[in-house]
């Protein structure tokens, strides 16, 4: 499948958009200093609440992790392409995720009286992960056979 194909797929489109989104809100949480608020909330969480089961992080770990959280999305773009049940039900779930993490930065500025480390970007999260999932609910997730280069 050539590139220009590949992005006729509105499948793809949306998936391709909400990692890029992602990629994005990372970036604005790791400048804006998300962890260390991330951090210290999940400490006032555990004192008050003694079962509280949120980990915390270092920034290497932290960063880390989401670069190659990114980097294999990015990966399964190929199999976003094909279609098929479980990758439709991996992209729902991951787009579901991502609601849920951009609502927690708009409804987190809300509570605090003011914008908290990664709300900037997650209007985009948010709209794109919406996309994605109007694509698992209503878009064509057939799936596609490979076509030889030759084959038209």
């Amino acid at each position: 499948m050539q590139i220009n194909n590949l992005f006729a797929n509105r499948n793809v489109l949306a998936w391709v958009l909400m990692i890029l989104a992602l990629a994005i809100h990372v970036f604005d949480e790791a400048i804006s200093g998300f962890l260390p608020f991330y951090n210290s909330s999940v400490t006032a969480l555990r004192e008050k609440f003694s079962l509280f089961p949120a980990p915390t992080f270092s920034f290497d770990l932290w960063l880390g992790g989401l670069i190659v959280g990114i980097l294999l999305c990015s990966g399964l773009t190929v199999l976003v392409a094909r279609g098929g049940k479980p990758i439709r039900w991996f992209v729902t779930i991951l787009g579901v995720i991502m609601i849920i993490n951009a609502l927690g930065h708009l409804t987190g500025s809300v509570y605090f009286g003011r914008m908290i480390p990664g709300a900037y970007s997650s209007p985009m999260l948010f709209l794109s992960a919406v996309y994605v999932v109007v694509r698992c609910l209503h878009g064509d997730w057939r799936i596609r056979e490979k076509t030889s280069p030759g084959a038209t």
